[in-house]
């Protein structure tokens, strides 16, 4: 939410629409592994909408975060047509680098029973990474690539930092294993 804030207060979005839709995207979420998992945002935008309007939230409020939430994920590729959902696809791209990123994917991988990194090739130099295999890998599959398509400024600028901090760990964890 404070990405979203962040970002939405910079690049004069509707930081009530880009906040709400913030604290409300992972509402309901199918795990990474599941065959439904590319659904998780539909799915959460109506729950949203439904607590919404609960909640009384006005009709056109409501359909402008159900619509941020609806198009912020990363796997489905889906280039937002608003100012406020690029905000939330940004400040949602954020959390997966820097060091919560770095926490997240390893997170992740153990959950998936992923190991750590490949014995052979730890930091992809002589093969394609593969992150259904390979923790590290997923920096290389796409943490990364993450800020090449970001769409605000200040959403740029912030992955820049969190890029090099990345970058500094892979270093540093190849000086760790060498």
């Amino acid at each position: 939410m404070s990405n979203a804030r962040r970002i939405a207060e910079a690049e004069g979005a509707d930081v009530d629409v880009a906040v709400t839709a913030a604290m409300l995207h992972e509402l309901f979420n199918y795990p990474k592994n599941h065959p439904e998992s590319s659904r998780s945002g539909d799915v959460c935008a109506e729950h949203a909408t439904v607590l919404l309007g609960e909640h009384g939230f006005a009709a056109q409020f409501t359909e402008r975060v159900a619509y941020c939430i609806r198009v912020h994920s990363f796997s489905r590729g889906i280039l937002p047509e608003t100012l406020e959902a690029k905000v939330l696809q940004d400040a949602d791209r954020l959390d997966a680098i820097g060091a919560i990123g770095i926490a997240r994917c390893f997170a992740t991988s153990a959950e998936m029973k992923r190991p750590f990194y490949a014995p052979d090739d730890p930091f992809c130099k002589a093969r394609e990474p593969n992150d259904k295999e390979w923790g590290i890998d997923h920096f290389y599959k796409k943490l990364l690539r993450v800020a090449d398509g970001l769409h605000t400024a200040t959403a740029r600028a912030i992955a820049r930092d969190r890029a090099d901090f990345m970058r500094s760990y892979l270093a540093q964890l190849e000086r760790e294993i060498s």
